[in-house]
């Protein structure tokens, strides 16, 4: 096990140098830049630059230089904590997504749990309850959970929740609790709140679980150990739980990868949808504006959680199942 665990630590080294490098070659892809963009803006509002303003303009965010060195100096600033200054918030980047980053952490991790709460146990029935009404009714949902996008789900469950109620469930907070100092009606008024986008996101996470689960465990419900250990009298309930269920949770260890990164993005375009106060709607902002510090290091982070994530995996699966540290 010692030997699988350092083997794995040494392939993250090389790889997160590579994914930094992709992080930053990936923002410097399209055409232009953050001062063509904010030029751009400017004259189309009747604002007019020479050359000498726009080369000292160049000067001022650093851009004059060759792409090499501004890797570097951007490097620097990760290893120091502040990821390099936002253009478009006029702050380090540390400081943007700190003021968004504890909100966005507990809306993602609650909507996990959502999401293991719901589909772990319907997976279950489904299975042990083969080609019956029950299993049909619970594929059924899980297609069209599946076939529906999680913003669709928001949108339409906004709607009929307003039509019925008549409550705005857009934003974290109610518009006179936006910028307010924290005190118990604003936390009140977020309890109010927060509960629409967990449980759209939860659900939008769940369809999808449902049937890796489900197609997991009907495989190992037909091996043979499964029929002898029932020929031996063994009970339905310490049968499932001994051996099928804990070898059909691996997809669940497996999607830890992502796990990591989806608790800090918190669903990009639910986010933008519900106009939730989370990193999702900055990095949208940050790659349209082309602030190219924001945006890398947002996608630098991510990465780097999807690394780890897929490190805490391998470890995960290593521990439930034995087999996989000697393949």
């Amino acid at each position: 096990m010692l030997t699988f665990i350092l083997r794995r630590l040494l392939l993250m080294i090389p790889l997160l140098f590579l994914v930094s490098v992709i992080s930053f070659t990936v923002i410097q892809l399209p055409p232009g830049d953050y001062l063509s963009t904010y030029i751009s803006q400017l004259e189309a509002m009747g604002r007019k630059f020479t050359q000498a303003e726009i080369l000292n303009l160049k000067t001022q965010y650093g851009l004059d230089q060759p792409v090499y060195v501004q890797y570097f100096k951007w490097m620097k600033t990760v290893f120091n904590g502040t990821f390099g200054r936002s253009f478009t918030w006029e702050m380090t980047v540390w400081e943007v997504l700190s003021a968004r980053l504890p909100m966005t952490i507990v809306i993602s991790f609650l909507s996990l749990l959502v999401v293991w709460a719901l589909a772990i146990p319907i997976a279950i029935i489904s299975a042990t309850r083969h080609n019956t009404l029950t299993d049909y009714s619970f594929t059924f949902m899980g297609f069209v959970g599946l076939a529906t996008p999680s913003f669709l789900l928001a949108l339409v469950a906004g709607w009929l929740l307003y039509r019925a109620s008549g409550a705005m469930v857009t934003g974290l907070y109610s518009q006179e609790y936006v910028n307010a100092p924290w005190s118990w009606p604003k936390f009140l008024n977020l309890l109010s709140r927060v509960w629409f986008p967990i449980l759209i996101i939860g659900i939008g996470g769940t369809a999808g679980l449902i049937r890796t689960l489900r197609a997991t465990l009907l495989d190992e419900l037909g091996k043979p150990y499964v029929v002898t250990a029932r020929a031996k009298g063994l009970s339905e309930t310490r049968l499932l739980m001994k051996y099928p269920i804990r070898i059909a949770m691996n997809p669940v260890f497996s999607t830890i990868g992502w796990i990591l990164p989806e608790l800090i993005n918190g669903g990009v375009i639910v986010g933008i949808v519900l106009n939730l106060q989370t990193i999702g709607p900055v990095l949208l902002r940050a790659t349209l504006s082309q602030d190219m510090y924001l945006a890398g290091s947002i996608v630098l982070i991510l990465s780097t959680l999807t690394v780890i994530g897929s490190f805490v995996s391998d470890m995960l699966l290593a521990w439930l199942d034995p087999r996989i540290r000697y393949g």
